[in-house]
Parts: structure tokens; sequence; C-alpha cells
């Protein structure tokens, strides 16, 4: 890691997400011994994880006077059951670091005080991979030196940015957040058209999975913009120009992507009030 931990890091919460997160801080060095997990019933990975590296598993709240990090990584619908178990660890002044979608700042600040230090964040699912997205946004509590570890431990899990204001976490939740559902949806409609055009089904899917899989990864090895991509691969009147003159037309891919992220950003804010 590139920082060391003078507190320990309370993970509440290992399922996927955190689990992830856990084992990205291992292997990037992130002492054991610095480590709290409470979670009741942690997956069996990550069970046998915690034991291989004796990781201290659902102590005493109150035997826990040094908590430096608290980072929340349990289900939205749950989290008003737990933050009051957890919430006497605000009497260590910890930084508290979400990852709970539809959660906001105030909801912590409810539980841990207003003067408490909050970041929320919304990474993505790719991040199981080590190939997520996260962005966040802090209250004015949080410090130079707790923003930099929070990107820290968030970067176990792939790229992180950081937006302004947490009014623009619903708009980054609809592009990032619920992103992959709409490559993943991509993927099963440039199958099913392939099969309608006379391919197996398994071959028409093979194709579009590789194909998605490898544009994405050719996007982050080369670091050219998608555009510059596009075009690329484009030749003057050839088949994709023919293709992406219906892709592109007025009532194409760009008003359809408008009006999904349009309505998914709607949605975070209403689950957020």
């Amino acid at each position: 890691m590139s920082f060391t931990l003078k507190g320990r890091l309370v993970l509440v919460g290992a399922g996927k997400m955190g689990g992830a997160m856990l084992e990205g801080w291992l292997r990037a060095g992130l002492a054991a011994d610095r480590v709290v997990i409470l979670d009741p019933s942690p997956p069996p990975e990550i069970a046998s994880l915690l034991d291989r590296h004796g990781i201290a598993r659902n102590p005493a709240i109150d035997s826990i006077a040094d908590a430096e990090i608290v980072l929340i990584a349990v289900k939205p619908q749950i989290i008003d059951d737990v933050l009051p178990t957890v919430a006497p660890l605000r009497s260590s002044k910890p930084l508290i670091l979400s990852v709970a979608a539809g959660k906001t700042i105030a909801t912590f600040e409810r539980y841990f005080g207003k003067d408490a230090a909050v970041i929320r964040s919304i990474p993505n699912t790719p991040a199981a991979v080590g190939r997520g997205i996260t962005a966040m946004a802090a209250n004015a509590n949080v410090s130079l030196r707790q923003l930099a570890h929070a990107k820290s431990l968030l970067s176990a899990v792939g790229e992180v940015v950081t937006v302004p204001d947490e009014s623009q976490i619903d708009a980054v939740t609809a592009v990032s957040g619920s992103g992959p559902a709409y490559v993943f949806y991509l993927t099963e409609c440039l199958a099913a058209a392939g099969a309608r055009m006379g391919l197996a089904p398994d071959l028409a899917m093979q194709l579009a999975r590789a194909t998605v899989a490898g544009a994405g990864e050719l996007m982050r090895v080369t670091g050219a913009d998608a555009a510059t991509l596009r075009q690329n691969v484009t030749s003057p009147k050839g088949t994709t120009y023919a293709a992406l003159q219906v892709l592109m037309a007025q009532d194409g891919l760009p008003r359809l992507m408008d009006e999904a992220v349009e309505a998914a950003t709607r949605r975070s804010r209403e689950l957020a009030s």
C-alpha cells in the first residue's frame, strides 16, 4: 500500500465487494494485523482468506479503540440495521468510507456525527476482477491525508476518480455503476442479431463476447479515445460505416443512451432521498 495505517482498518461487510477489496489490499502489502472484519457470515472463500492471514473477525465493538478507517461495504437495504451497531467506533474519529449504493453522506453523519469525516463512493462490478472504476465524494471534514488513504484503498480494485460535489454521484451511478449492465445487454443484442443473420447462437455469443471484451481491452491498453478507435475501424462506405448509419441516426443509440442514463440518474436520486 502507498501508506501505513497507524490504527485499524475496520471492514464492515466482507461480501463480493468488500472481499474483493480485502484481497486487493493484502496483495498490495497491507499488514493483516491492521485489519478487522465485521461480518457475521462472510463467503467461504473470504473466511478461508481471513483464517490464512489471521485477520481479526467480529471482535466486540468496544474492544476496537483505534479505528482509523471504517469502510462500509454492506447491502444498502440492511445499512440502517448495521450502522447503529458500529456507531460506537465514532469515538476514534475515523474516516468513514462507504461503498454502499444509494446511501448519502448525510446517512453516515446521522450515526457518526456531523463532525465525522465521510466519503461516499460508487464502485462498479468489474472491481471483482480488478478492472473497476470508483468515483468518490467527500464531506468538508475529510482531510487531504484521509482523501489520499481512501484513494489508495479503492485503487486496489481499479481506477479512482473524485467528483467535486455529492450531487454528481447520481450521474456517476448511471454511467459507471449501472454501465456494465448496458455493456452486457449490448453483448446479448449483438449475439442475437448475429443469430438472426444465420450464425449458430453459441458461435454468435462467442463472437460477441470476445468482440466486446477485446474492444474494451484495446481502449484500456492504448489509452486512445473511443471516437478515434471507432474512426480507425470505419472504412468509408464499408460494412462498419453501413452499421453506424443506423446506430448514429437521430433515433438511434445516442437517443436511447441519453434516455437510459437519465432514467438511471433519476432513480438514483429517488433511492437516495
